[in-house]
């Protein structure tokens, strides 16, 4: 199959996963639902993901990686302010709290008993894909004197704990509908702001 037919045959498959994951949830979903609802064959979806784990491993990656993209972007940007923070967390948040990550999730969830594969994909595209980039932006911000700190992790880690809070398990367990844009950025602003009021020079000079 060329390429170009693969990747528009993968979107599909895409589309399709995340349509009958939200009709039937990850134990109801089964690779054949999913192929019919492609409109692909079963034995396509098989040798492509190899079972239903390494097709929900994938939409996973798929996930992280936009957000990285987005992250790269900003990072190759020049001239740099705490307002990139605002930026980034913008869609960091966006992404985390979106349907497709609070039903994959929820997949990962109910897939804890039986394989864990899908708790251990999430877990290794936060923190080996998305999560360098952030400590990488976050080092930028201290290299150009927007931010002062000894260990990056930590603020890393301060930054996502500001950004997101509780949020994201409220949505994943039905608590808390999908926020706004205007919620998501004034979340955003509110977690860059209070990095900077620990963080920033004036602040940590004053302690």
């Amino acid at each position: 199959m060329r390429n170009e037919k693969k990747t528009e045959r993968q979107k599909q498959i895409t589309e399709a996963a995340y349509s009958v994951l939200a009709e039937k949830g990850y134990v109801g979903a089964s690779m054949l639902s999913i192929a019919k609802k492609a409109k692909a064959s079963n034995e396509t979806l098989y040798r492509w993901y190899g079972n239903k784990q390494g097709l929900f491993r994938d939409l996973v990656a798929q996930n992280a990686e936009l957000v990285a993209a987005q992250l790269e972007e900003e990072l190759g940007k020049t001239g740099h302010s705490l307002k990139v923070l605002e930026v980034v967390g913008e869609r960091l948040l966006a992404m985390l709290l979106s349907p497709r990550a609070v039903m994959l999730n929820r997949a990962a969830a109910a897939d804890a008993e039986v394989s864990g594969e899908l708790g251990q994909a999430l877990a290794e595209a936060g923190r080996n894909r998305v999560f360098p980039l952030l400590v990488q932006l976050l080092e930028q911000l201290k290299e150009d004197g927007f931010l002062c700190f000894d260990h990056v992790v930590e603020v890393a880690e301060l930054y996502v704990a500001l950004l997101v809070g509780d949020m994201q398990i409220r949505r994943v367990t039905g608590v808390l509908a999908e926020p706004s844009p205007d919620d998501i950025r004034r979340r955003a602003l509110r977690a860059s702001e209070r990095l900077a009021a620990i963080y920033g020079p004036v602040a940590r000079g004053a302690s």
